[in-house]
């Protein structure tokens, strides 16, 4: 069986308002992540997306050809953890259903506003934060919002890499990502499915 071990994320603050979600810090030790990280710059397989809201780079994990010593990204056992720690965090009941992404932003991208609500799709996300020191200059912070009105932000967060932040989605959940001035900004999302919606 895989060792789970890598996964050494820890709840660092957690709350129901505007809408449940917790922070957490060092999704994995330093060498594993600099080994994530080199793949993620040099070998995954990139395409680039763009909607009315956002312009970025992704793929699908479970679609991509990677090294086996990152195999543990996709192991059902790895998926099954990080399901019980979202589990246990927000109080709700997961399918094994998961799925898994990759997201890249260069400088001049950003992600706006929005909620990730689609009836009957993903109700739960966790997103990892990766890259190499980015600063405030270089932009790309996680931003949560009390409502869609872009004026009424309730945090915001530094792409502290190896940080994540776990959430319900809702109507109510929106956030953003603000543009980037420089450097790569590459995050892990994890989506998860509940046995019956969330409210």
């Amino acid at each position: 069986m895989l060792d789970l071990m890598p996964i050494t994320l820890r709840i660092v603050e957690q709350t129901d308002k505007p809408f449940p979600y917790f922070l957490a810090e060092q999704f994995v030790p330093p060498p594993l992540e600099n080994e994530l990280l080199r793949w993620l710059e040099s070998e995954a397989p990139w395409r680039l997306v763009e909607t009315d809201f956002y312009e970025q780079y992704e793929f699908s994990l479970f679609e991509a050809d990677m090294p086996g010593s990152l195999a543990w990204l996709v192991s059902p056992e790895c998926l099954a953890h990080l399901r019980g720690l979202v589990e246990t965090t927000l109080g709700c009941r997961l399918t094994d259903k998961t799925d898994l992404v990759a997201h890249k932003l260069l400088a001049g991208q950003r992600i706006g506003i929005h909620n990730d609500y689609l009836e009957g799709h993903e109700t739960h996300r966790l997103t990892v934060q990766l890259n190499q020191g980015l600063t405030d200059n270089d932009g790309g912070f996680f931003m949560l919002f009390n409502s869609f009105d872009a004026n009424d932000v309730h945090k915001i967060l530094r792409p502290l890499s190896g940080s994540a932040v776990g959430f319900e989605i809702s109507q109510d959940s929106h956030h953003a990502v603000s543009r980037m001035h420089g450097g790569e900004r590459y995050t892990l999302v994890y989506s998860f499915y509940a046995d019956r919606p969330a409210h």
